[in-house]
């Protein structure tokens, strides 16, 4: 690849490196210059343009990362469309996810050119989460490289997906004299909240003395019930391989494998196995939901993975779950670290527009913002409850048509109402009125719309995470398996472009013109594509078909 300044007239077919605004027309970065685009480089003054040429056996940026994609796939993984030279690979079912480190390495070490980023070894995913993604730095990739990383990629399983079994578990509770009831459903409530997330089924538990007999004959019981894993959650800690949990497991048939474990918390878990059944004494901390070594082991049983003590005396690196005085916030609300001496950062100030003045043509006669779910609630009330559920503050809802009956339907939710004349308009009449009430300390804006009920507090808050203008995020788009979806979030230095929109849309289209500035955010739902605009699509949806 020729890659510099370049004169036009030897750029016809050259990739354009930077995103230039001519009179008329905006050249995204990216764009192969066509005859057309020169003659629009030269009407502007332009004797040259910094561009990328492709040489003989390069291939394109977007056909490379798609072959790797390809090359990358597997059993119950799926791909996106490629575009900008990247490729997301997804999960088609919740389980643990597995990298080949080794592999990724490789891969990565290969040539500059590609690149894949994964999630960290051993994450549990859901259905449709992003896993990994292959980007293509450069606007081509020589082609003999590509054919070595196909090779490398096919020659070994990068990612694998671990389904999570449906697994029956069975739960020992052991008492003492003087311990508090609170105490004993504290643990029940925890377990089963981790076994019902893995796909699992809770036995009803047992509760028996602290004593080794007691346990053993409660494991029986519960072995007998079906159970195909065993838990005893002791009233005192275990302290020793010899101590009533692990005895009462050898007492029952079974071995004892390992005892304590590199995680913090988690020190005290004791694995052992009756048979082909695994049975586990755990530490204090899995009274907690918050995660701990219980939660590391767990996954990989339920995913159908050897578990032994070789595993777990490899999981001391990043086994430091605990939060102690010098790191005390959880590890997914902590701010990214900062220099020696810098201002901390304080988080994005992101207020949310809800679009709800349109006349709902395409729904007449009804009102689509006021037809019930099947819960009798609203759609717009509960669009604006999903939106409360988020970051975003102020919430600020923009009514029109049928205000006072739209208003009555949030009535006593902690929103702004601001309204428009010009709902007739269509679209554009309703934004330009939401961002006119946008108080001045608002960083950016997140545009939701009144007939997207199944978009969560959850999502919006990913896209205001990854919205970061400075580092050249200040569009923030969802989409899902790679077709962009909304709502968009939008940074303050678009609002007077926003503000000159007319008709019935929105401002999607700047981010074609400012695409060096759009941030994509894979969801793991296609809430983000679905609205109700018609009542074909009120009738065939469980949420609103009853109603309709």
């Amino acid at each position: 690849m020729i890659f510099g300044p370049t004169p036009l007239d030897a750029a016809q077919g050259a990739v354009l490196a930077h995103t230039l605004r001519l009179p008329g027309r905006v050249l995204k970065k990216g764009t192969v210059l066509d005859a057309g685009a020169i003659e629009a480089l030269r009407a502007a003054g332009k004797r040259e343009v910094v561009a990328a040429r492709l040489e003989s056996g390069d291939i394109p940026e977007d056909e490379a990362a798609h072959r790797l994609g390809e090359a990358l796939l597997g059993p119950l993984l799926a791909r996106s469309r490629a575009a900008t030279g990247r490729v997301n690979l997804l999960a088609d079912a919740a389980g643990l996810l597995v990298v080949n480190e080794e592999l990724v390495h490789r891969l990565n070490a290969l040539d500059e050119s590609l690149t894949l980023a994964t999630l960290p070894n051993h994450t549990p995913v859901t259905a449709r989460e992003m896993l990994a993604t292959v980007k293509v730095i450069p606007f081509a990739v020589p082609g003999g490289v590509l054919q070595v990383a196909e090779a490398l990629a096919r020659s070994g399983r990068v990612l694998t997906i671990h389904p999570f079994r449906p697994l029956k578990v069975g739960l020992v509770l052991t008492e003492l004299p003087g311990l508090k009831e609170s105490i004993m459903e504290g643990a029940v409530e925890a377990t089963e909240a981790r076994v019902t997330a893995l796909a699992g089924q809770l036995l009803p538990p047992e509760r028996c003395r602290h004593e080794e007999g007691a346990i053993a004959d409660a494991l029986a019981r519960l072995k007998r019930a079906g159970a195909e894993m065993l838990l005893v959650a002791g009233a005192s800690a275990v302290v020793d391989r010899r101590d009533a949990g692990p005895a009462a497991i050898t007492r029952a048939g079974g071995t004892i494998e390992h005892f304590g474990m590199p995680v913090d918390p988690g020190n005290l878990l004791c694995l052992g196995r009756i048979g082909e059944v695994p049975a586990l004494v755990l530490p204090g901390c899995a009274r907690s939901p918050k995660l701990n070594g219980l939660d590391w082991v767990l996954q990989r049983l339920f995913a159908g993975l050897p578990v032994t003590g070789r595993e777990i005396a490899r999981m001391g690196v990043g086994g430091l779950l605990k939060e102690i005085e010098t790191r005390p916030l959880p590890r997914e609300a902590a701010p990214r670290a900062q220099a020696p001496g810098a201002a901390p950062r304080r988080p994005r100030q992101v207020a949310a527009l809800v679009l709800a003045a349109g006349r709902s043509r395409r729904m007449a006669p009804l009102n689509k913002l006021l037809v019930p779910d099947a819960k009798g609630v609203p759609m717009v009330a509960r669009v604006v409850a999903n939106v409360l559920d988020s970051r975003a503050r102020p919430v600020i809802v923009v009514t029109g048509y049928e205000r006072e009956r739209v208003e009555e339907a949030l009535a006593g939710r902690p929103v702004l109402f601001t309204q428009t004349e010009d709902y007739n308009q269509g679209l554009s009449g309703s934004l330009k009125a939401g961002l006119a009430a946008l108080p001045p300390e608002a960083e950016g804006v997140v545009v939701c719309l009144g007939d997207m009920p199944l978009v969560t507090g959850a999502m919006l808050d990913r896209l205001i995470a990854a919205f970061d203008p400075e580092e050249g995020r200040g569009i923030v788009m969802p989409t899902f398996r790679g077709k962009q979806g909304n709502p968009m979030l939008w940074a303050r230095a678009f609002i007077p472009e926003m503000l000159q929109i007319t008709g019935d849309v929105g401002a999607r289209h700047l981010a074609g013109q400012y695409a060096e500035q759009v941030f994509e955010v894979e969801m793991a739902d296609d809430a983000v594509l679905r609205d109700f605009d018609t009542t074909d699509a009120l009738r065939l949806s469980p949420e609103f078909g009853k109603k309709a």
